[in-house]
Formats: C-alpha cells, structure tokens, sequence
C-alpha cells in the first residue's frame, strides 16, 4: 500500500513539474537525451574495437 501511494506521488510530482515549467523540463528532457546518445556512441565505439 505504502508503495502505491509514494508511486503516485511521485507521478503527481512529475506532472505538476511538467505543467509549472515547461522550459525546466525540456532541459531535463534534453541532458536525458544528450545522455543516451553520449550511451550509444560510447557503446558504438566499444563494439567495433572488439
């Protein structure tokens, strides 16, 4: 029970933050994005040294 009230308090969270600011949140949105590319072209690079 405690699980499912602190999972949606943390979705209640997450769209509150995406209605009150918008510009905050495409920052995150794009550092997650530059993350997972920095990710895969890491990987890339690992796979073809093998």
């Amino acid at each position: 029970m405690l699980r499912k009230v602190i999972t949606w308090a943390i979705v209640v969270f997450v769209v509150y933050y995406l209605a009150t600011d918008p510009h905050g949140a495409a920052t995150v949105l794009h550092h997650a994005y530059n993350g997972l590319k920095s990710a895969g072209h890491s990987m890339t690079k690992f796979v073809n040294s093998l």
